[in-house]
């Protein structure tokens, strides 16, 4: 007897995540700062292959497994109301972003790291991301956070240093938050490149 199979759906949730990560993954990987500047919104992937000893196996020459995935999205656009304006280049200034933080970081080189980007209609943005983040479970995403961190401003420097910024120091404004244990860290990160389960944060 012929086993049923379901019909293809375009937009279900597999499918729509399998698309997406083959647009951006058949984009090709671009040194970091972006020499280009361009307009709107998106999601985008970096990419390691430096000589930073714990991030051996997270190594990846070929631009093909992550280690940060991250979004662009036009203000106002969680909150809906007017289309929001998608002229100005908020997935490049991301990324700029990005940038400043791995060149304040003492023990990473920006040399070491290649990004794919693809600009995206607001819509999808917030879903891309979330695939992205699923299918790859980057390890900036889901193990050692704060990578994408801002400056909490004056006055709001009660809480605790992040992980990213514990292992990576260097960005002057996470230097007036709370220290954190490195070896913390450290067994968290091991944990991850052994495959052995990581328990969330607790915010």
């Amino acid at each position: 007897m012929m086993s049923e199979r379901k019909p293809y759906h375009p937009l279900d949730y597999g499918n729509l995540t399998v698309n997406l990560v083959r647009e951006l993954m058949g984009r090709p990987p671009v040194g970091l700062p972006l020499p280009d500047r361009f307009p709107g919104p998106g999601v985008y992937a970096l990419f390691y292959d430096g000589d930073y000893g714990p991030y051996a196996t997270l190594r990846s020459g070929d631009a093909t497994q992550p280690i940060y995935v991250g979004k662009a999205v036009p203000p106002g656009a969680r909150k809906g109301g007017s289309a929001p304006d998608e002229s100005e280049p908020m997935l490049h200034r991301r990324i700029g972003e990005h940038v400043r933080s791995l060149e304040a970081a003492e023990n990473l080189r920006l040399a070491d790291f290649a990004c794919r980007h693809l600009v995206v209609v607001p819509l999808w943005i917030t879903m891309a991301d979330r695939f992205l983040i699923e299918h790859y479970q980057p390890c900036w995403n889901v193990c050692i956070e704060g990578f994408g961190l801002h400056d909490p401003g004056s006055g709001r420097h009660a809480g605790q240093r992040s992980l990213w910024d514990t292992l990576h120091p260097g960005r002057v404004w996470a230097d007036n938050l709370q220290p954190r244990e490195k070896a913390d860290a450290e067994a968290r990160l091991s944990a991850f490149t052994e495959g052995r389960e990581v328990i969330p944060e607790t915010p």
